[in-house]
């Protein structure tokens, strides 16, 4: 009885040992260019630039990302506005309905005049099963790439990166649906710092919306061209309860939030999304692991937290390879 006793006082004397943190390795597959990440119900959901097809992976655990089956739910056809060069796809969940954003080139016309922006539907609960529905081409005023949408103050909004002259430009316009467009498109940012003009082009693309905890907008994107190394990833702010289609509500921070860091093994980090994770803001963003390796598939998909100041900024931590911590799992 007193060596049970004991036993029983060690037991509650013993310090709780908290259990470790899960952990995965970025990059999470070996190839992903223009990754975008969606977490419903402790899923999430995973799409990449693939050429040739849209395809969703699932899973519960980010670590375990290279285990979920690609899941191939649409396939271009073999003429038309959308026939190839299937690029950036980004899965929305809109009025209890999935929405997948993709750009697209015209059949026989591969150039940045015949790239536009589409739209599929899948009224579905789950964006693996159901029937996508084709809504053709955005209503955009320009030829463009890398649409994203978002809603704030009850309206919903479109962002995409057109082609303005020279430079690849960021507007914005007002949606009547999830498909269409309505009014004077804006634009909110141009390639006017010298950090957006490696690679020899004027370049922002890859859009990606994010609300700040007090209530501020962010639009990040991506500058410069995709195979210079100095490719990064900028950001736009707009005040708490500010016009999203007023130029001059967004103010561009002058330096990239995310960069290259050869010493972590990242270069070239863009093309980026934002994710939920519990009551966590996740970064999801490709990148190369060594220099020069320029804009091909060898564009891996990493991510990483995003964390908060006091008033209310987004918090980006330096891009690196290797183990660290996990999103948390249901």
């Amino acid at each position: 009885m007193k060596k049970a006793l004991a036993a029983l006082a060690l037991t509650i004397a013993a310090p709780l040992v908290a259990a470790p943190s899960p952990m995965l390795v970025n990059p999470l597959l070996p190839s992903g260019p223009d990754p975008s990440i969606v977490q419903v119900g402790g899923t999430y959901y995973y799409m990449a630039t693939l050429r040739n097809r849209l395809a969703i992976r699932a899973t519960t655990d980010l670590a375990k990302l290279a285990d979920a089956p690609e899941h191939v739910v649409w396939t271009p056809p073999a003429t038309g506005p959308n026939a190839q060069s299937i690029w950036a796809p980004e899965l929305h969940r809109i009025d209890g309905k999935w929405f997948i954003y993709y750009t697209a080139a015209a059949s026989g016309h591969d150039d940045d005049d015949h790239r536009g922006i589409f739209v599929l539907e899948n009224a579905s609960r789950d964006p693996l099963q159901g029937r996508w529905i084709d809504r053709g081409r955005v209503n955009t005023q320009w030829s463009g790439i890398d649409g994203t949408t978002f809603a704030t103050g009850g309206k919903r909004y479109f962002v995409y990166s057109p082609y303005v002259g020279p430079d690849s430009v960021l507007a914005i316009a007002r949606m009547t649906n999830p498909w269409t467009l309505a009014g004077e498109e804006v634009v909110i940012a141009r390639p006017d710092q010298t950090w957006e003009r490696q690679g020899g082009r004027q370049i922002l693309e890859g859009p990606a919306f994010l609300k700040g905890p007090k209530g501020d907008l962010f639009l990040s994107y991506s500058g410069s061209a995709c195979w210079s190394d100095d490719y990064a990833i900028g950001l736009l702010h707009a005040a708490p309860g500010s016009d999203p289609l007023n130029a001059a509500s967004w103010h561009k921070q002058p330096t990239p939030v995310v960069a290259k860091n050869p010493a972590g093994g990242v270069f070239a980090p863009g093309h980026n999304a934002f994710f939920a994770a519990g009551s966590q803001t996740w970064i999801v963003y490709h990148a190369n692991p060594r220099a020069g390796m320029k804009c091909t598939p060898a564009r891996a998909p990493h991510v990483q937290r995003v964390t908060w100041s006091k008033d209310g900024q987004p918090v980006f931590a330096l891009p690196v390879s290797g183990e660290q911590p996990a999103p948390p799992t249901r």
